[in-house]
């Protein structure tokens, strides 16, 4: 009997005297943590027992390996190994991805591209629910995602919830596409989670979109529409932009910690590489005034019981050994990273593998700067739609101006205007649209990407047409990429994946998207994130005025409206 039962007095690894995080009394108690064979086997007061590594945690705190049960990966520009890998040195150890940026690239083959690099990975994955994200008609994508491919990824035990739901106009018909692929994935996985994309809907709306099942909401948050949410029991996923002392003062005078968790949506890879994970998000909460034992709750046991993973979120006997060891919480001080009970810098990472097709995914012969000069008109001046960048969001407002007519050329850069062109980038129709913004570029540069939220088609923004022209023919020479071109010379981010993504080191890329994040300041775009800011003027879901190769697109109508509403003549009135 003796031997038998030797092996219940030993363990992998045993952590001792660390105050331990107690998730269901959201507390720290000093106590040792044994783990063995990637699980916790006992958490308790000096354990006795024979270890191969032991750990003094003495002074420290000891919290469960964070979760984020939204984001996505492609945001970061770079491929899962290499998210995941530098997501784990910040104590991330569980990601739920929802990859509908690549799925509007490749459709169907680029989400199997996305979970074959993260099979060895800790990574689960939402189904895209909005692909492409209004309609056909509306924006052009290289993939498509009906109820046939739903079925088909509904099988795949990596798919925890529908993604983001974000056609609400759709929703709202009786038999629409969107309530269709609702209603298989309650038939094929009854308690399967469907999540949603609603930052502006209220009232009957919003019990309209709960009522056909979307029950989550990752967007913009205020204390108004955090209160009538959660009254209408919605779970709420709050990202770095929701983290505002108003709304943190909203959860904690409510107690809402078992109704949210913190998620990060879009990180970017300069971001992820120097500064940090989910833990940003964590620690501005708690320096808002959130009490740090509910913020680690909200990062690590609320978003598990979102996604049904009953086997992490928590130190207790049974659960995965996703361990964060830290020196100190309000500074995220990390002494040590502990995914499946041992130590990340043992955790084996793949190399990126991706079929050659998603390296030949730009389907654009190289244009000319005759197709950036808008030439042709008669009179005096146009009015047109004018997309206006507010500052701190990635909203756009709507307004009308007067463009004067210049030898028979639309002069935008007169009034301080930029243009903006989209190119359908797939070969399937060759359309393209313009368009004017202001508050953005003040200088000559220019900017192009095919990193374009969410059909990632080509977009082109300046008010330089050799410039203009010169970048673009870049990304496209590139496979791919987010660039500028200045007085200076070019700077660009390589994402030869797709288009939107790198298979190299996170730090190249990291140090590639800051020159560019550099330049687009030093050109006068005043955005708080700047990069995000131009590559969702092309997402039609996202209020109030964007662009696609279709045209300009009324987002909350989901109508394309036209560029240049009336030519003035000399007999007009100015």
């Amino acid at each position: 009997m003796e031997s038998n039962l030797k092996w219940l007095r030993s363990c992998d690894l045993l952590i001792q005297n660390a105050y331990v995080f107690e998730s269901a009394l959201c507390r720290f108690v000093q106590k040792d943590v044994a783990v063995k064979d990637g699980l916790i086997v006992d958490v308790d007061k000096a354990l006795a027992l024979d270890s191969q590594k032991t750990l003094d945690g003495s002074g420290m705190y000891l919290i469960p390996g964070l979760v984020d049960i939204h984001m996505h990966i492609e945001s970061s520009m770079t491929w899962p190994g290499a998210f995941y890998k530098q997501a784990l040195r910040w104590g991330t150890t569980t990601l739920v991805a929802d990859p509908h940026e690549i799925a509007n690239v490749a459709g169907l083959e680029g989400i199997h591209e996305m979970i074959s690099n993260a099979l060895s990975l800790d990574i689960f994955f939402g189904i895209p629910s909005s692909v492409p994200s209004t309609r056909e008609d509306l924006e052009t994508t290289g993939g498509i995602l009906d109820e046939g491919e739903v079925s088909e990824l509904l099988k795949d035990p990596h798919m925890r919830c529908l993604g983001e739901v974000m056609n609400f106009n759709d929703l709202k018909q009786e038999d629409s596409k969107t309530r269709r692929l609702i209603q298989l994935c309650k038939q094929m996985r009854p308690d399967f989670l469907i999540e949603g994309h609603c930052p502006k809907l209220t009232g009957q709306d919003l019990s309209i979109y709960l009522a056909a099942g979307v029950d989550a909401d990752h967007t913009h948050q205020t204390p108004a529409s955090i209160l009538e949410k959660a009254a209408k029991g919605m779970f709420l996923e709050i990202q770095d932009k929701s983290v505002t002392p108003e709304n943190v003062q909203t959860l904690v005078t409510h107690a809402l910690y078992d109704h949210f968790c913190f998620v990060t949506d879009d990180c970017m890879a300069d971001k992820l590489y120097a500064k940090g994970h989910l833990n940003e998000v964590v620690k501005k909460a708690m320096a808002y005034g959130m009490p740090q034992t509910q913020a680690i709750y909200c990062a690590t046991y609320t978003p598990a019981r979102r996604m049904h993973l009953d086997d992490r979120g928590m130190i207790a006997p049974g659960k995965k050994a996703d361990l964060v060891l830290l020196r100190d919480i309000a500074s995220w001080q990390i002494e040590a990273v502990f995914k499946d009970g041992k130590p990340i810098a043992s955790y084996p990472i793949p190399e990126a593998s991706f079929s050659l097709s998603l390296y030949h995914s730009i389907h654009l012969d190289p244009l000319t700067e005759e197709i950036f000069q808008l030439h042709g008109y008669q009179g005096k001046a146009v009015q047109a739609n004018v997309m206006v960048i507010e500052p701190h969001s990635t909203f756009t407002h709507r307004v009308i101006e007067s463009i004067p007519i210049i030898n028979g050329q639309i002069a935008y850069e007169k009034v301080g205007l930029n243009l903006v062109m989209v190119f359908e980038r797939y070969g399937k129709n060759g359309q393209h649209a313009f368009g004017f913004v202001r508050n953005a570029l003040q200088s000559s540069a220019a900017l192009a990407t095919s990193w374009a939220h969410d059909h990632h088609n080509l977009m082109v923004m300046g008010n330089d047409a050799k410039k203009m022209c010169k970048i673009a023919n870049q990304v496209i020479a590139c496979q791919g990429g987010y660039g500028i071109v200045d007085d200076h010379g070019q700077a660009m981010v390589h994402l030869p994946v797709g288009g939107i993504i790198s298979d190299g080191p996170l730090a190249v890329t990291a140090s590639e998207l800051e020159e560019v994040t550099r330049r687009m300041r030093q050109a006068g775009y005043v955005h708080d994130h700047p990069i995000m800011s131009f590559a969702t003027l092309s997402l039609p879901v996202s209020p109030e005025l964007k662009i696609t190769d279709a045209g300009l697109i009324d987002c909350r109508r989901q109508q394309i409206i036209p560029c240049i509403e009336r030519v003035l003549t000399d007999e007009d009135n100015d």
